[in-house]
């Protein structure tokens, strides 16, 4: 039997992969403050006798009296408009969070997953992006306190390791959509879906030529699973190595959608991506693994979720 404690555990990822878990017999105590996740994204696991579920800032010390196998930190603030909402608490869970993730890890002679970013990259100037790109951040731009926090968090668990012999797992989660997502989540995919489902105008950011690489939920929880089960300790590209311009994303949801919408352009926030695309050759080589899901199929998917939902 193996047993985990899952930071973040109610967020959009953090539920699915609490879900794909307890699907495979283990046992998870989730932590989550509620500051983004949601009750409603656990509500069908609180019946599982091996699911617990504590409300709790891990920025704060906390302790577990049962052994463990496994820390999983998921917590943090993971779309702009939270982070920008949330910035110093965002800096801190990357910070104080992680290291108190890493003191229990150590404590519980546990392993530790860390669910990093495709942000370290920033904007990038190498395109695609494989793992030993450094990245092109803006250490004071607003997303900063995203992009920073987790640069960060990968630096201090690559110490525990070096230092203290942790083992650990590293996932640079590119973008990720799918059922779950929080309506008004401020990420492009819910936006669009829920102005497509109101026939609202879609709001399009510039002129909608920058890209973006879109994972489908299932197919990343599968990723993360493949690379807990793998001894890959230094960082994993995981996401869909397929872009796809922002305006003809917004298209895609309002054709699945059949909705009347029109698109409208607004001007780009600071330090906006001009491309983000994964090289995915490590996950291919070490973890067997690639997304097998096509957008449409998925948009289709998380729409009629969204119907169910949202309305």
């Amino acid at each position: 039997m193996t047993r985990a404690l899952v930071t973040g555990g109610a967020g959009f990822l953090g539920s699915h992969l609490c879900r794909r878990l307890l699907e495979s017999g283990w046992d998870i105590v989730c932590l989550d403050s509620l500051i983004t996740g949601r009750d409603e994204n656990i509500a069908d696991l609180m019946e599982n006798r091996r699911f617990t579920f504590q409300r709790h800032d891990v920025t704060r010390p906390f302790r577990e009296e049962s052994d463990l196998d496994w820390v999983l930190h998921l917590a943090s603030p993971a779309s702009p408009k939270d982070y920008l909402t949330h910035p110093i608490e965002t800096l801190e869970v990357g910070a104080l969070g992680t290291r108190q993730a890493l003191s229990l890890a150590r404590e519980k002679g546990a392993a530790l997953f860390l669910a990093s970013t495709s942000e370290v990259y920033g904007d990038p100037l190498v395109h695609p992006q494989p793992e030993t790109y450094w990245g092109n951040v803006n250490p004071v731009g607003p997303r900063s306190v995203y992009d920073e926090a987790k640069r960060f968090a990968e630096a201090l668990v690559t110490a525990y390791h070096r230092t203290h012999g942790i083992p650990v797992r590293i996932a640079r989660i590119f973008n990720t959509y799918g059922p779950g997502m929080r309506r008004g989540d401020g990420r492009a995919v819910p936006t669009f879906i829920e102005q497509a489902l109101r026939d609202a105008p879609l709001t399009v950011h510039g002129e909608g030529r920058q890209t973006r690489a879109l994972c489908f939920v299932d197919d990343l929880i599968e990723g993360v699973w493949r690379l807990l089960r793998s001894d890959v300790q230094t960082p994993v590209n995981l996401g869909n190595p397929e872009e796809v311009p922002v305006r003809e994303l917004a298209a895609a949801v309002r054709d699945a959608a059949g909705s009347g919408s029109s698109l409208v352009f607004e001007d780009r926030p600071e330090d906006d991506p001009e491309r983000r695309r994964p090289d995915i050759t490590m996950a291919r080589k070490h973890l067997d693994w690639e997304p097998q899901v096509k957008l449409s199929d998925g948009l289709k998917a998380t729409i009629a979720w969204a119907r169910k939902s949202w309305l």
